[in-house]
């Protein structure tokens, strides 16, 4: 296995901050206007919104954001999209529970019903990361380190029943993460319950063709154009290309990547980066760029004020980056250059969560919609990438957490 290491360089973004007045806050539309069971001329599909809060699960209407359903669940409850428009995967005691949120779109048609919490679980002891990639839909179960792999249509076509799945074990139970890529090789790290190491790479015969071991805590995963996937690790990152590992080394002695957001089509992949080890708390004030095609890395050094955790960084359709800042303003960011680029304010001034389950604003992106949570009021936010306004709010019955958006 052939490793190149490279150096990095570490810069400072500065903001070009727009001067902008106070967001209008345009109301929500009456529950009555969306009634479940309606069908109507599909002109653009029908998102919804999936929030977690401690108790249960809310489902909202992804336009209006109108309550569609509150759905009582015990436990702490984390939920991923599924890939398929449709379906989110909530992580149980038991393993991915099936959230069908009532919203589709066939033959040309958008179609909407009641949100149901299915009974359908996806066994997975521990259940941890979800990734979506290609046509598959990549399930880790921490508790004994398997890897469960199915179709992501295969709900959509028979959603009252499981669907059929491969099994991968891994050689120790640990918190990981695997990905499947199109050829069918996997990408699944390796590590015990005292410690993570690498990863290792298993061709569509499920053989083990290659491995890399200098990845200490090595965690989270991200697919960036041409396949060439990352994983964060406590000392830089790993990239894999074409069937090569490359080790990029962080500039700090202590330089922790743990999660990546990317496109499909854009070659800069973005990490979280935390360079200090003795921080206490969730906050980071660092951000990593990685060149998958020239192989390097460059750490950003966030403007005093502004602090994220790994909930508030997401990518847009466009290939760019947004940030959710700690000022409670989405900040713009040019992957490219690491530059900030545009700046809108959208919540209030918020402080970091004591334990990284606490509930904290989150945000994701859905086309050209960010939804945005404030658990300090118990609303919920949708805002307009390009111009930043806020095109809907919304007051929750409960403290939201987590959040994952479907398509529709």
């Amino acid at each position: 296995m052939k490793e190149k290491m490279k150096t990095q360089h570490r810069t400072t973004a500065f903001a070009a901050i727009i001067a902008a007045s106070a967001l209008l806050l345009s109301a929500c539309a009456p529950a009555d206007e969306t009634p479940t069971g309606s069908t109507s001329p599909a002109a653009a599909a029908t998102p919804r919104v999936s929030l977690t809060y401690d108790g249960g699960l809310l489902v909202l209407d992804g336009t209006t954001l109108d309550l569609e359903a509150d759905l009582p669940l015990a436990g702490f409850n984390r939920v991923n999209t599924a890939g398929d428009g449709r379906h989110v995967l909530v992580t149980t005691a038991d393993g991915f529970r099936v959230l069908d949120t009532g919203t589709w779109t066939a033959d040309g048609v958008s179609e909407t019903a009641e949100p149901v919490l299915t009974d359908l679980v996806l066994d997975a002891p521990a259940a941890g990361h979800v990734v979506k990639h290609g046509d598959k839909t990549i399930l880790y179960a921490d508790g004994t380190g398997d890897t469960t792999i199915y179709e992501t249509a295969a709900l959509l076509a028979s959603p009252d029943t499981l669907p059929q799945t491969e099994v991968i074990p891994a050689e120790a139970a640990h918190h990981g993460v695997s990905i499947e890529l199109e050829d069918g090789t996997l990408l699944t790290t390796v590590g015990t319950e005292e410690a993570r190491t690498g990863i290792r790479v298993l061709n569509a015969d499920r053989e083990e063709i290659d491995r890399n071991d200098d990845c200490p805590s090595v965690h989270g995963e991200g697919a960036a154009a041409n396949e060439v996937s990352m994983f964060g690790c406590s000392n830089g990152v790993l990239l894999y290309d074409q069937g090569e590992i490359t080790k990029i080394t962080a500039p700090d002695a202590y330089g922790r990547t743990g999660n990546a957001y990317v496109t499909e089509t854009s070659t800069i992949a973005v990490g979280d980066y935390n360079s200090n080890p003795d921080s206490e708390g969730s906050l980071l004030s660092e951000i990593l760029l990685v060149d998958t095609v020239a192989k390097t890395a460059e750490v950003i050094d966030l403007p005093d004020g502004i602090q994220y955790t790994w909930r508030d960084v997401a990518r847009t359709a466009d290939d760019g980056a947004l940030i959710l800042g700690t000022d409670g303003a989405l900040h713009a960011m040019d992957p490219e250059t690491g530059e900030l680029t545009d700046s809108f304010p959208v919540i209030s001034a918020w402080e970091g969560p004591a334990e990284w389950q606490d509930a904290h604003p989150a945000f994701t992106v859905v086309g050209g919609t960010a939804y945005v949570t404030e658990p300090a009021t118990d609303s919920v936010f949708a805002v307009d990438v390009a111009t930043g306004k806020v095109t809907a709010s919304a007051g929750l019955p409960g403290t939201p957490n987590e959040i994952a958006v479907v398509t529709g």
